[in-house]
């Protein structure tokens, strides 16, 4: 579980994150949307450690972050998926990423099955495609085995086949009773895929409620895209002829 309660961070005179609160729960998929500047990065970075909140608390599974004990048996991360060095093999970027954080090496393969990439792992990580290096940042946050994670547009790059494999995984995970955060702009994915969807714009929570909560809100074929603009309108730091 992550719980978000009263969460700010200012860059100079800039409010990047404003009194955001909100929770993500243990088997089900929430997800994080909102448009560019919205503040959706800067709350990923802080719940990864990266960086840390001018006011509130965030706590993963009870506890902050520097209280864990083990931090990647109890959350695992991708937020980059360009983070894995060109010159290493999957094979290598995996085991260095175990034993930075003291995890067994058995781990490594299991993870590199769980996200398909067995037949690539002696390729350099400099010749994957994005949907790979996706996959393979995935593999990351999965070597501890944790109970939540928190993934930053992990279907970003994707093909068709990606994009199935991502749903299933998401499915076997929940069943598990695991806890997913997810930023995405892939509003097809979050319809399907959702169990609750937390909005931002401008810095500050405009909607957090269960996916269905959301989807009646909308109206025609693309009820998510439809209550979505209709949330966001006016929280967006650029205007289309369209949008004005």
């Amino acid at each position: 579980m992550i719980e978000i309660a009263g969460v700010s961070k200012s860059f100079g005179d800039k409010t990047a994150v404003d009194d955001v609160t909100f929770t993500a729960a243990p088997g089900g998929v929430t997800y994080l949307l909102g448009p560019n500047g919205a503040g959706k990065t800067t709350l990923m970075r802080m719940i990864a450690g990266l960086a840390s909140p001018d006011a509130g608390t965030i706590t993963v599974n009870g506890r902050r972050l520097h209280e864990l004990d083990d931090v990647k048996r109890e959350v695992g991360f991708s937020l980059d998926a360009r983070a894995g060095h060109p010159r290493h093999t999957a094979l290598q970027h995996l085991r260095w990423q175990a034993r930075l954080a003291g995890i067994d090496q058995d781990r490594v393969h299991p993870a590199l099955d769980a996200v398909g990439l067995r037949a690539a792992a002696h390729r350099l990580v400099g010749g994957f495609s994005l949907g790979m290096q996706q996959r393979l940042g995935i593999a990351s946050a999965l070597l501890g085995d944790p109970a939540t994670l928190v993934l930053d547009e992990p279907a970003n790059g994707l093909d068709v086949e990606g994009v199935l494999w991502l749903r299933d995984l998401f499915g076997r995970l929940t069943a598990q009773g695991r806890t997913l955060l997810v930023a995405s702009h892939s509003l097809t994915e979050v319809e399907i895929t959702a169990s609750w969807i937390v909005i931002m714009g401008q810095g500050r929570v405009l909607s957090s409620t269960p996916r269905d909560e959301v989807l009646a809100r909308g109206e025609g074929p693309r009820r998510l895209e439809s209550a979505y603009l209709d949330i966001t309108r006016g929280s967006v730091e650029y205007a289309t002829g369209a949008d004005r």
